[in-house]
């Protein structure tokens, strides 16, 4: 056998052993989702209220986080401010609901359409101006539109809240319904950033996100797109607002517009692993659940220390714990970035 030919059998060796390699992480990413979508199936039939509260909020902040990561992971835009579309939806939602009688899950959804609109009427304008300008622009933006559901109380109740009806039901049963509500929401929002990040828009999204300039040279039309994947982030970030405000059955504006829950939405986006998908459901999961079992005793550090956890990934892990995950890094190399970028 010749050189080249031994070559080319080389080649083929090693093409094939990484498919198959390929094919065996594929399958055991598949048992592991079945695994754990069994499980989380199980849990709210065997764990007691206050855990099915705590993993109901984690779904809820995972695709919180994961329709944030469309518009700042992928296409490049920081939009500390998106909490304003969650607050428009639930109080959408509890407006039609109250004052209209419109069953909840119609009230949801056009409460998720009006936030989405209202983001892509801003977006327009808005999203010409780039970099700390747009992110200060954004927090702008739900500040005043806090301010809006303040002053209109013959709609919203203004600072009294809104209340909504309760299901007559259990609150263990209610519980159950509100879980797995937030978990499709979670799903569905995880399956559609998938399909869309593989289709044209989601190809433009990730032209924008690596050089906006290179992108318009292409013929993108940057400005329709960053629109869309606004709009896109804004829809979820409706659906789940108005999950949250029939969940809880009362809202008002503080609590609705409140920016440490942008503040928690980034920190788990980056601890997890920006501009990935599996990234903001993983940061989810870790930082709700530290959150619960150890912050809740410190509440006036909470804030402070997702603030040094957003410092210390953007500087020592940029691509956060999902390459740790994945066995594409170690703690050897992050212990030695940590020695390198040491003052």
């Amino acid at each position: 056998m010749s050189a080249d030919q031994s070559s080319l059998v080389s080649r083929w060796k090693t093409a094939i052993s990484d498919l198959r390699q390929g094919r065996a992480k594929r399958r055991t990413y598949v048992i592991l989702m079945v695994v754990a979508l069994a499980f989380l199936a199980v849990l709210p039939f065997v764990a007691g209220n206050y855990w099915v509260r705590v993993v109901t909020g984690i779904f809820m902040f995972a695709t919180l986080s994961q329709a944030w990561n469309v518009i700042t992971g992928y296409t490049g835009y920081f939009a500390f401010g998106n909490v304003a579309f969650l607050g428009t939806g639930a109080y959408v939602t509890a407006v039609l609901v109250v004052r209209y009688s419109v069953p909840v899950p119609v009230a949801i959804v056009i409460g998720a359409v009006v936030a989405a609109v209202y983001a892509m009427l801003l977006g327009f304008p808005l999203l010409r101006i780039t970099g700390h300008y747009f992110s200060i622009a954004t927090i702008g933006v739900n500040l005043a539109t806090r301010e809006i559901a303040f002053n209109l109380p013959s709609i919203t109740g203004g600072g009294m809240g809104i209340t909504m009806p309760l299901m007559r039901v259990s609150i263990q049963t209610f519980y159950r319904y509100i879980y797995f509500g937030m978990l499709g929401l979670m799903l569905l929002c995880t399956a559609a950033v998938y399909l869309l990040m593989r289709s044209r828009t989601g190809f433009a999204f990730r032209a924008i996100g690596a050089d906006e300039s290179a992108a318009r040279s292409m013929g993108i039309n940057t400005t329709l797109y960053k629109v869309l994947a606004w709009g896109f982030s804004a829809f979820f970030f409706g659906l789940v607002g108005g999950l949250y405000a029939y969940w809880f059955s009362f809202i008002e504006p503080p609590m609705v517009f409140n920016p440490a829950n942008a503040i928690k939405i980034v920190a788990m986006t980056y601890l997890g692993g920006i501009g990935t998908l599996p990234g903001p459901i993983i940061g989810a999961f870790i930082l709700e659940i530290i959150s619960e079992t150890v912050w809740g005793r410190f509440l006036e550090l909470h804030l402070a220390v997702l603030g040094l956890i957003i410092v210390f990934v953007t500087v020592f892990m940029p691509n956060g714990l999902l390459p740790l995950i994945r066995g594409e890094s170690s703690l050897r190399a992050l212990v030695q970035n940590l020695r390198e970028r040491r003052l």
